[in-house]
């Protein structure tokens, strides 16, 4: 019940003040862990960083493609939650983006097994020009070409950008992102991709690297412990089917929050350097 009503008091206390502009993936999922195995569910950056941002301000104007294949649900759903939509294509001959991974015991060290860029692959960002007031962007985990496609679209610059990235683009479009780092104020990734992208397992060292490369911020994820906690409370929903409705809730609101956190610490940065 706290939780719940935590919620609700998140949404109803929205600035009115922060124009949001999200760009990532919108795709399908499937992942292993040492607890569990799904075959596809929907996934990608884009649809989780706009339902949880949803939960702080409104509307949240999002960049992204799908296929056919996409639920229109999902996509109603997104709408529900004050997402504009204007700048998703949707190529229905086409399939959605997929990714397949498998996670680690101790939830954050993953490894690729399948990547499907499928609409990805020659997508062409559009912005409309209803998106042009956003003075936050969010580049979700994606394409790097694609994430400073959208950048260099903007007729301002914006006032805070922030990027998410993976391993897999290190591997196949280092060139991309180094080029794309020199233009965002603020990287996000965790502790190996830290690691990766520097060559410096020192994570001390490891940012002093990185923010050589561009970013004026880094903030590196270990969110492990998290994932941990919620495969607990899944696991003891399943074990105690009357803690149910109240299990249910606690496993919506965890991971919603930590990707909120995220965007609302981006925001902080920007407001205590200005």
């Amino acid at each position: 019940m706290i939780l719940s009503n935590y919620s609700i008091y998140l949404r109803a206390t929205k600035p009115n003040y922060m124009s949001l502009l999200v760009v990532g993936t919108m795709a399908f999922d499937a992942i292993e862990t040492p607890f569990g195995k799904s075959d596809r569910i929907i996934g990608g950056a884009a649809t989780y960083i706009a339902i949880s941002a949803s939960n702080f301000v409104t509307p949240i104007k999002q960049i992204s493609v799908v296929g056919g294949d996409f639920p229109q649900e999902e996509m109603d759903y997104l709408t529900s939650r004050g997402v504009v939509l204007e700048g998703v294509q949707i190529k229905k001959d086409q399939k959605s983006f997929f990714w397949s991974g498998r996670y680690h015991m101790d939830m954050n060290e993953r490894d690729t097994l399948d990547t499907q860029l499928n609409v990805l692959a020659d997508f062409q960002p559009v912005v409309p020009d209803s998106y042009q007031d956003c003075e936050f962007v969010m580049l979700g985990n994606g394409v790097p070409a694609i994430q400073h496609s959208v950048l260099k679209q903007m007729k301002n610059r914006p006032k805070l950008v922030v990027m998410d990235t993976m391993n897999f683009w290190m591997e196949t479009a280092m060139e991309d992102l180094e080029n794309l780092l020199k233009d965002v104020d603020v990287l996000m990734v965790n502790d190996s991709e830290a690691r990766q992208l520097s060559a410096q397992y020192s994570l001390v060292k490891a940012a002093k690297t990185i923010l050589a490369m561009g970013p004026k911020y880094l903030v590196v994820k270990k969110v492990n412990m998290v994932h941990c906690f919620s495969m607990v409370i899944k696991y003891l929903l399943l074990q105690h089917y009357h803690l149910k409705k109240y299990l249910i809730q606690l496993v919506q609101v965890i991971p919603s929050l930590v990707v909120s956190w995220d965007i609302l610490r981006a925001q902080r940065i920007y407001l205590l350097i200005t």
